[in-house]
């Protein structure tokens, strides 16, 4: 059995590649397994890491405010197509899987032009357009959020699965903390208007411990902005290991991209999100208020924080000493937690040829 991986451009793309590709090994030992991403998108280095082969091919995204830059985006599409005919041809895969960024369109339309089975993976409640494009081609798409089915109106088969996650997520006991724990992080590069409301937050001098983590690029100025911390604080540039930064919290602010939410779920936190108003179609937005419709999260948009600096002390103050609310959403996460994702999504493709 051969099957391509494709993914590109965000850990949220690849992160689930990996997932399914893992599970994919585990049932099938002798399978192999190509990734396809960007030339120089950060799949280059997780993939590896992971313990996969990815060829690049060219790709980039649309850019909607300067229309003429989409003549290159096209260039590459068309390039980028060749390329991945050439890899398919080659490789001459059974089966492939996209996880969504531009680089799945070349490699699933190809894909599907040499007869190999082919299918999408949908982290967003909000679906992108690449996968939207791609539907159609499609034997099954699987989507994270039951808000996604109506996009998808093409598709063939739609089949809720939740959004797959690496495996530390799913194995092993929390760690038992001492005292009430706030974490906060605004993601790998970290958030100024988040941490400008952590700043806030802290300067009001919480009696509950904070775990703030900044992002490497904004530690030092938010270091010299408390240079009177607070013994409950805790200050991290980069975290590598997050689910141990997870498990010592009793409420998570976080932005709200899928897998991460998709984590914080399968750790059974109460979160607070605040999503980036900076990503295609406002897409984290509507991954924040599916979670907040099931009372599993609050949501909190960067405008409300623009306007009131002490809105998410409010937010946080009003949830975290309140120990039967934090028990309610505690459970509710867990109930949008799939951690049987990978498996399903592997039943759905190989069961019909077990």
């Amino acid at each position: 059995m051969k099957i391509i991986m494709s993914c590109g451009g965000t850990g949220g793309h690849i992160y689930p590649a990996v997932a399914i590709a893992d599970k994919i090994k585990e049932k099938q030992p002798e399978a192999e397994i190509l990734f396809i991403g960007s030339k120089h998108g950060m799949e280059n280095r997780l993939v590896p890491e992971a313990g996969y082969e990815i060829k690049g091919i060219d790709a980039s995204g649309i850019d909607r405010r300067h229309i003429l830059n989409n003549i290159k985006t096209l260039r590459k599409l068309v390039a980028g197509g060749r390329e991945a005919g050439r890899i398919i041809r080659s490789f001459k895969p059974d089966i492939v899987i996209g996880t969504g960024g531009y680089v799945t369109v070349a490699a699933l339309r190809q894909g599907a032009r040499f007869g190999a089975r082919c299918f999408i993976h949908e982290q967003n409640a909000l679906p992108g357009l690449a996968n939207r494009m791609l539907a159609g081609r499609c034997e099954k798409v699987f989507i994270s959020f039951a808000e996604a089915e109506h996009y998808f109106k093409t598709a063939a088969d739609i089949v809720l699965t939740g959004n797959p996650i690496r495996k530390d997520f799913l194995e092993g006991e929390q760690t038992a903390h001492s005292g009430k724990t706030l974490l906060i992080c605004g993601g790998s590069l970290g958030a100024e208007m988040i941490n400008r409301a952590a700043l806030e937050l802290i300067a009001r001098r919480p009696s509950y411990n904070v775990i703030f983590i900044t992002g490497r690029r904004y530690f030092e100025s938010v270091k010299k902005a408390l240079a009177d911390m607070p013994d409950n604080l805790r200050l991290i540039d980069y975290e590598n290991d997050m689910r141990s930064r997870m498990c010592e919290a009793d409420l998570i602010v976080s932005r709200s991209g899928a897998v991460t939410m998709a984590e914080i779920s399968a750790m059974k936190k109460p979160a607070v999100y605040i999503p980036s108003p900076n990503v295609t179609g406002n897409h984290q937005y509507y991954n924040a208020k599916a979670a907040a419709d099931q009372n599993a999260a609050i949501l909190i948009e960067e405008s409300e924080l623009s306007e009131n600096r002490a809105r998410l002390f409010e937010a946080v103050e009003g949830l975290i000493n309140d120990d039967e609310r934090l028990r309610l959403m505690s459970c509710n996460a867990e109930a949008l937690a799939r951690a049987d994702a990978a498996d399903l999504i592997y039943r759905n493709i190989f069961l019909q040829l077990e």
